[in-house]
């Protein structure tokens, strides 16, 4: 079990990032607003989990301990592999998914790209006594985490290397795409729209 990496960032793209440790570069797949807050050539830290495959080795990268854990801890729940358990990440903090699964939050659930009404109401089942108590006090469930869409699409664009104008413009392209995806849209899809209207005007 590799339960974090540290060392230098020598590489981000749109799903993952490239840390530098004693001359390896390890690639971690991350949610964007773990990938915006990275900087290539900068120090980082990040909580890690494994996963093991027949044909495969991943490593998931976190901001921190507490969303390693909740990471895993969606795992249990029948139906969630990694991919969906770090979606529900980037959409929610570890605390907006522990109060959603604690008042029942259905629709908090549904904002997750891949989750349907019927796949919100088993999971919000599997997990009622899995996930433990809110940490601390949030804003409304089903809002976006700490920062709206745009703020962390245009952090991520930042991190990836594109000036500011750049961010701008493209933040500005996916808008439309955005307010489509409802009042909590996922960063993920938003930054590989972002991307590609970036690589038509280069």
């Amino acid at each position: 079990m590799i339960a974090f990496v540290s060392g230098t960032v020598a590489a981000l793209a749109p799903t993952t990032a490239v840390i530098e440790v004693g001359g390896v570069g390890m690639a971690v797949q991350c949610a964007p607003n773990t990938l915006s807050a990275l900087r290539i050539g900068q120090e980082a830290r990040l909580a890690t989990s494994l996963v093991v495959r027949e044909d495969s080795l991943t490593l998931y990268g976190f901001a921190d301990d507490d969303e390693r854990q909740v990471f895993e801890l969606l795992q249990t729940a029948s139906g969630v592999g990694p991919r969906l358990a770090q979606a529900m990440l980037a959409v929610h903090s570890p605390d907006a998914l522990r109060v959603a699964v604690a008042t029942a939050d259905e629709k908090a659930l549904t904002a997750v790209p891949g989750i349907g009404k019927k796949g919100a109401q088993k999971l919000l089942l599997e997990l009622k006594d899995r996930l433990g108590a809110p940490l601390g006090t949030l804003p409304a469930v089903g809002a976006p985490v700490t920062q709206s869409w745009r703020d962390q699409l245009h952090a991520a664009l930042l991190g990836l290397g594109y000036a500011t104008r750049e961010a701008d413009e493209a933040v500005t392209a996916v808008a439309p795409q955005a307010e489509a995806m409802g009042p909590a849209p996922a960063v993920g899809p938003l930054l590989r729209a972002a991307l590609q209207t970036l690589n038509r005007t280069r």
